[in-house]
């Protein structure tokens, strides 16, 4: 009976005693923990280089580690990489994080850059429990999203310049450059040539220089002449004008005062100057018969004439005379 007893007791002080280690090491473990502090990052991107244990620093400064990843099973498009790292680490809005390479191992790092003195820190759990950091695009992450689009676009200038320097156009090519060798021998040929037309050409810009420097000197001088000599010429003109609106003003009152007389001449005066005149005219032809007959016969055109004697034909028979009653 008493040797039961002492299975039991010593049975129940192992129990206990296990009891105890494991509440130790659970604090322990809450103890160890208490300096830092989880948070999430969710990469859209390939994690390659990144292993559980990496380093994580922040702005180059050694802070913490990676503890897992682990693919979403609803998003398996993105990857969830949980870090931790020391309590006292500035995590704050505006922070970021970056997958970095290290040299030239392959082995990649996670970079925390971003925070602004003065702003909030990120204290809010994300759907794992755990505060959630934004990730950034790295240099590698960059160009290996990139790399895909990078190909594509190298591809496809390659066969444009298959198409482009196909054997007619190459034969073209070969045709230009021809050309153009022969082009700059040319030039080559007639550089005296282009020298002197250039020396010529400077010299034409001097002189089209001087002449329009004496232009402006003439159009100065004809400027001054413009507004010192010409204004008393001007004003002169203005005064020999307004004596001539005023002599014609004159001219036309004294034509309205003998407009009457003039319509009374052109009416009555010219018609009867010319009536007379035709009588006139017809005197003068009676006077110049007269003058013919007193020519011809002075005494018969006198006493007025003689009579001419009748002539009478072999067959003429003479009228009979009746007697006078």
């Amino acid at each position: 009976m008493e040797t039961r007893s002492n299975y039991v007791l010593v049975g129940g002080v192992v129990v206990v005693l296990t009891v105890m280690l494991f509440a130790f090491v659970l604090y322990l473990a809450k103890f160890s923990r208490g300096d830092k502090n989880e948070y999430d990052i969710f990469y859209r991107t390939s994690i390659s280089g990144l292993a559980i244990g990496s380093p994580v620093q922040f702005k180059g400064v050694p802070v913490g580690q990676i503890k897992e990843i682990a693919l979403l099973p609803r998003s398996p498009d993105a990857v969830r990489v949980r870090i931790e790292i020391k309590a006292d680490t500035p995590i704050l809005h505006g922070t970021t994080a970056a997958i970095e390479g290290v040299g030239f191992t392959g082995v990649s790092q996670i970079q925390l850059t971003g925070a602004m003195a003065g702003a909030t820190p990120i204290t809010e759990d994300g759907p794992f429990g755990v505060p959630v950091i934004p990730p950034r695009a790295g240099a590698l992450g960059a160009l290996l999203a990139s790399a895909p689009e990078l190909l594509n676009n190298v591809s496809a200038l390659t066969a444009s310049l298959n198409e482009l320097l196909n054997p007619a156009n190459r034969k073209s090519l070969s045709s230009i450059l021809a050309n153009a060798d022969k082009l700059t021998g040319s030039l080559a040929d007639r550089g005296p040539e282009i020298a002197g037309a250039l020396a010529e050409t400077r010299a034409t810009l001097k002189q089209a220089t001087a002449a329009a420097q004496q232009l402006t000197l003439l159009t100065a001088h004809a400027d001054s002449l413009l507004t010192t000599d010409a204004k008393p010429l001007v004003h002169d003109l203005a005064k020999t004008a307004a004596s001539a609106n005023q002599t014609l003003a004159k001219l036309d009152h004294v034509i309205d005062s003998a407009q009457p007389g003039i319509d009374a001449f052109t009416t009555q005066t010219l018609p009867e100057t010319a009536q007379l005149l035709r009588e006139a005219r017809d005197a003068t032809a009676q006077l110049g018969a007269i003058a013919a007959k007193l020519d011809e016969d002075p005494a018969g055109a006198l006493l007025g004439g003689r009579k001419l004697p009748e002539y009478a034909g072999p067959d003429y028979v003479p009228p009979k005379k009746g007697r006078k009653k």
